[in-house]
C-alpha cells in the first residue's frame, strides 16, 4: 500500500534509461497524484456549472470590452467575422481539450498532457507558454479595467484617476494603478480556496452577461445599415490579422481543465464545462460585435478604450445606459482576472509538483486547501506586469504563446489515440484524426499572422524558458530524481 501523497513506484518503461529530454510521465500517475501539494491537498468541490463558470470567467471579458476596439481598424466591419473565425480555431482546440480534460483530469492542463504524450522537454516549453498566456494575460485584462473604471468615475462622480497614475509607461503615463489594484483584489479572494473563489466568480460572471445582453438590446437601435459596408475594406487579411488578434479573446476556456483536481466529478464535467462555456461565449461575442460595428462606423474603433459604453452613450443621447455598461465591464474584467488567475497558479503547482519549479508554488495551505504562496507570487509578478506594460504588446504576447499551446494539445490527442487506444474516454474528438489536424494547422496560420514584433518576445520568452529547464528543471525534475535513485540503492 501506498501511503497517501507517496507517488507510485516507476513503471518498467520509465525506470529505463531514456534521453531526459524525452521522459513522459504515465497517465495513471499524472491521475494518482492528482490534489498532492506541499503539506496538504487540493479539495474536491468543483460541480459542472461552477467549471463553466470558470471558464466563461476566464474568457468574456477584454476580448469584447476592449480588445474589439483593437480589431475593429484591422478587419472593418468584418470583424465579426474574425470573431468567428477565432472561435472556428478555438473550437478545434477546444474539442482536444475536452477528450483529454476527461482522460486526463489534473492541474497541469496542456502542460500534462503533454508531459504524458510527448516528452519532458515539450511538456516544460508547453508549460513556459502557459505561463505567457496565463499570466501576461491577467496584466493585459486588468489594463482594460482601469479604462472602464475611468468611464465608471466620470459618468458619476465627474473625476477620472489622473492619466499619470492609470496608464503605462509608453501610453502617456507612469504606472497603471487600478490595473495592480485588480490583480491585488483577485489575489485576496484567490486565497480564500476554490469552493469560495468560485461562489464570487459565478456572481460575477452572471453580471457580465446581463451587461452584454443589455447593450445587445439598447445598441440594435442604433445600427445604420451604410456601417456595414464595405464589409471588408482591407481584405482577407485585414480579417485574419483581426482574428489573429481576437484570439486572445477566446483563451479563457481552457481554464476549467486547470481545475481538474479541484472537480467533484471532473471526467464527465470538464468536457462539458470546456463546451458549453465556449458555445457561450462564441455566441455572445458575434452578437455584441455585429451590433458594435453597426452602430459605430469601423474607423472610430481606432483609440476607443471604452468603444461599448460609447455606443451605448450615443444611442440613447444619456450617459447613464454609458455608465451603467462601465459598472458592468468593471465586474466582467475583475471576474477573467480572477478567473485567468487561478488557472495560472494550478499549472505552477502541477509544474512545481514535478520538480521543474520551485517547490513553493506546490504548497498547500491545509485551513483553505490553496496554494496560498503560489498566489501571491503570481499575483505580485502578474500585477507588476499590469502596472507598467501597454495593452496592445500584452494581448499579442499572450496570443502568441496561447496558439503554441493550443496547437501542441491537438497533437496530443493524436498521439495519446494511437499510444493508448484502450484508455477509457469520457468524450471524444468528431472526425479523428482531421479534427486536432485541422487545429495545429488553424492555430499555426494564425501565429504567422502576428507581426515580427510579437514573434521576437515569443523567440525571447522561449530562450529565457529553454535556459531555466537546463539549468534548473532538468535535473530537479522528479522523474530524473527516480531514476537516480534505484540506480544508487
Amino acid at each position: 500500500m501506498l501511503d497517501q501523497g507517496q507517488a507510485p513506484p516507476l513503471s518498467p518503461e520509465t525506470r529505463k534509461p531514456v534521453n531526459p529530454l524525452m521522459r513522459r510521465k504515465p497517465v495513471e500517475r499524472l491521475i494518482s497524484e492528482g490534489g498532492q501539494g506541499e503539506g496538504g491537498t487540493l479539495r474536491r468541490s468543483l460541480t459542472m456549472w461552477q467549471l463553466t463558470m470558470i471558464s466563461i470567467g476566464a474568457t468574456l471579458g477584454t476580448g469584447i470590452f476592449v480588445v474589439l476596439g483593437t480589431a475593429a481598424p484591422k478587419a472593418g466591419p468584418a470583424v465579426t467575422i474574425s470573431f468567428i473565425l477565432a472561435g472556428l480555431t478555438a473550437l478545434f482546440s477546444a474539442l482536444s481539450y475536452a477528450e483529454l480534460a476527461g482522460s486526463v483530469p489534473v492541474s497541469g492542463s496542456s502542460y500534462s498532457y503533454a508531459y504524458a504524450t510527448m516528452g519532458e522537454l515539450i511538456a516544460w516549453i508547453c508549460g513556459w507558454c502557459l505561463v505567457l498566456e496565463y499570466a501576461v494575460s491577467v496584466a493585459a485584462v486588468a489594463v482594460g479595467w482601469g479604462q472602464y473604471l475611468n468611464e465608471f468615475l466620470d459618468g458619476t462622480i465627474g473625476v477620472t484617476v489622473p492619466e499619470a497614475i492609470s496608464q503605462p509607461y509608453g501610453d502617456g503615463g507612469f504606472i497603471n494603478l487600478p490595473a495592480l489594484v485588480v490583480v491585488l483584489l483577485s489575489m485576496v479572494f484567490l486565497m480564500r480556496g476554490a469552493k469560495e473563489s468560485a461562489t464570487v466568480n459565478s456572481i460575477m460572471v452572471a453580471v457580465k452577461i446581463v451587461t452584454l445582453l443589455l447593450f445587445i438590446g439598447i445598441g440594435v437601435m442604433g445600427i445604420k445599415a451604410g456601417n456595414y459596408t464595405p464589409l471588408a475594406p482591407l481584405g482577407m487579411s485585414g480579417i485574419a490579422a483581426g482574428a489573429s488578434t481576437l484570439f486572445f479573446s477566446y483563451i479563457g476556456f481552457d481554464a476549467a481543465s486547470t481545475a481538474g483536481e479541484e472537480a467533484k466529478d471532473p471526467k464527465k464535467d470538464l468536457p462539458r464545462a470546456i463546451m458549453l462555456s465556449l458555445a457561450i461565449v462564441t455566441v455572445l461575442y458575434v452578437l455584441v460585435a455585429f451590433v458594435a460595428v453597426g452602430a459605430m462606423p469601423w474607423k472610430d474603433f481606432e483609440g476607443a478604450e471604452a468603444a461599448l459604453a460609447q455606443i451605448m452613450t450615443d444611442v440613447t443621447g444619456t450617459s447613464v445606459w454609458g455608465v451603467v455598461l462601465a459598472a458592468g465591464a468593471i465586474v466582467a474584467i475583475f471576474s477573467v482576472v480572477f478567473a485567468v488567475l487561478y488557472g495560472q497558479t494550478r499549472i505552477l503547482f502541477a509544474m512545481s509538483r514535478d520538480g521543474l519549479v520551485p517547490k513553493v508554488f506546490a504548497k498547500v495551505d491545509e485551513k483553505t486547501g490553496a496554494p496560498r504562496a503560489n498566489v501571491v507570487i503570481v499575483s505580485l509578478f502578474c500585477g507588476v506586469l499590469a502596472a507598467f506594460i501597454p495593452l496592445g504588446k500584452l494581448a499579442d504576447a499572450t496570443s502568441i504563446g496561447t496558439l503554441f499551446a493550443f496547437g501542441l494539445v491537438n497533437v496530443a490527442v493524436i498521439i495519446l489515440r494511437r499510444t493508448r487506444p484502450d484508455m477509457p474516454r469520457t468524450f471524444k474528438v468528431a472526425l479523428f484524426p482531421v479534427t486536432p489536424i485541422l487545429g495545429a494547422i488553424a492555430c499555426g496560420y494564425m501565429m504567422f499572422e502576428l507581426d515580427s514584433a510579437t514573434w521576437m518576445v515569443f523567440g525571447g520568452w522561449m530562450i529565457v524558458g529553454l535556459v531555466f529547464y537546463f539549468v534548473y528543471g532538468i535535473r530537479r525534475s522528479r522523474l530524473a530524481t527516480e531514476e537516480v535513485a534505484p540506480a544508487e540503492m
